[in-house]
């Protein structure tokens, strides 16, 4: 998070000292219209600066996943710069309204204009398309507003998240060309127009590939379902397909799924290891959400299915000699894969602790868990909350007294992974480097 936290405000803090370079005569100006005409200039370049760098994770690009830790954390750096977008969208229509608002009430008096100074024919083009770009704007920033706070609404349905997302691409390339033409014509020639130009080239490609439906389409491969088992206790279906083409997974990645043309691509963490020879590929599905609460009603055995991916860095690639897993409720998911993987390929002279805490009891499922763990050499710690009261840091530390030489994988729900976090970096643990957690919300 750290690290998101560091490319989030590195990127806004370069676009404003470009900007800053870009105003030599900062510290003399004056006048109240002057300094708005600045703050117009200023909001509007971070502002189209995160939608573009908005525009681009949203295409999902492989080369950055590594680099950011994972599509998950890649997706959460796209919801802050969504959130930055809105926030510094309303402050620059603030400031361009405002002062309009101010002078017709009679609170402000605007200045005298003097004579235009010669342009060059770019320059007037420019200038003479101000009028379009700025009501094309206003009313793509309205647009923009619904739709980025639909999209933050977790409550609103997932097929209407993904559709009102597309249409933001529209909405992107409206607010491009408004950007292109008022932008102060000066700063084209300076770092700051530079960088906006390329922002703007990047974002307005990841916003024709977003509408013409190509997001990851290179990484897609063809399958069918070849079993279904509903796990009553749990409420999750088990989702086994076979593909063809899959270049291979690591344990603990996930990939889209997409069974239904209208619904898209749905993000699912992959519970099985990769074998060439049989490439098959098994899902477990939590019912989280209208989409998933009906899947087990609407799928069926040989239905086809289109698999993209695979996405993530929740690898289970650190040195440390010992490893702590904590899995919350369908958090089992990677480590499920993990061990099937162990039972595979058996991994020499690293312990593993296995933490499982659940409030919901399936049965079958944990016979399930507790036979892969027979496979292996890991060390299972089962905890149903009910029974055994809740998973806690300390209680984690009591049962591994070598937990400071160990790694944690955290899957689970957010909120109790930051909390084990902040206990764990409380007692000298160094989380930034050695607790990895799964940031697996996608909107």
């Amino acid at each position: 998070m750290r690290h998101l936290k560091w490319v989030f405000w590195s990127s806004l803090g370069l676009i404003a000292l470009l900007w800053l370079i870009a105003e030599p005569g900062l510290s003399n100006t004056r006048g109240f219209f002057t300094w708005r005409s600045l703050l117009v200039q200023l909001t509007g370049v971070l502002a189209i600066g995160c939608m573009s760098l908005g525009m681009l994770l949203a295409l999902r690009p492989k080369w950055l996943e590594r680099w950011l830790n994972g599509l998950d954390k890649m997706y959460r750096l796209h919801k802050w710069l969504g959130m930055g977008a809105l926030v510094l969208s309303v402050l620059h229509w603030l400031a361009a309204k405002g002062p309009k608002w101010a002078v017709g009430w009679g609170w402000l008096v605007k200045p005298q204009k003097g004579p235009k100074a010669v342009q060059q024919p770019l320059e007037a083009f420019f200038y003479n398309q101000r009028g379009l770009a700025e009501s094309l704007g206003e009313w793509a920033f309205y647009v923009a507003v619904i739709f980025i706070v639909l999209a933050l609404i977790k409550r609103v349905p997932y097929r209407l998240f993904s559709q009102v997302h597309r249409l933001l691409a529209i909405i992107y390339l409206v607010l491009a060309m408004h950007s292109l033409v008022l932008l102060k014509f000066s700063y084209w020639e300076s770092p700051i127009g530079w960088l906006t130009g390329l922002l703007l080239v990047v974002g307005s490609w990841a916003a024709v590939i977003s509408l013409l439906r190509r997001v990851g389409a290179q990484r897609r491969v063809p399958g069918s379902i070849t079993g279904l088992h509903y796990y009553g206790g749990v409420k999750s279906l088990e989702i086994q397909t076979r593909v063809s083409g899959w270049p291979g997974h690591q344990p603990g990645q996930f990939a889209f799924a997409s069974s239904n043309a209208k619904e898209g691509f749905h993000p699912y963490t992959i519970a099985s290891s990769w074998d060439p020879n049989e490439p098959d590929i098994t899902f477990v599905v939590k019912e989280l959400g209208d989409h998933t609460r009906t899947l087990h009603e609407r799928l069926t055995v040989a239905q086809p299915i289109i698999l993209e991916g695979p996405y993530g860095c929740f690898t289970f690639d650190d040195p440390r000699p010992r490893q702590i897993w904590i899995g919350g409720g369908i958090g089992v998911t990677p480590f499920v894969a993990r061990l099937k993987h162990l039972a595979a390929h058996p991994a020499a002279n690293q312990p593993v602790d296995f933490f499982h805490s659940t409030a919901e009891v399936d049965e079958q499922a944990l016979a399930r868990l507790t036979e892969d763990v027979s496979s292996t050499d890991v060390r299972l710690h089962l905890l149903i909350d009910a029974r055994d009261g809740y998973l806690t840091a300390e209680r984690i530390r009591a049962a591994v007294p070598e937990w400071r030489n160990a790694s944690i994988w955290f899957c689970g729900p957010a909120k109790f992974g930051e909390a084990l976090r902040r206990d764990f970096a409380a007692s000298g643990f160094p989380v930034h480097q050695h607790f990895h957690q799964e940031l697996f919300e996608m909107r």
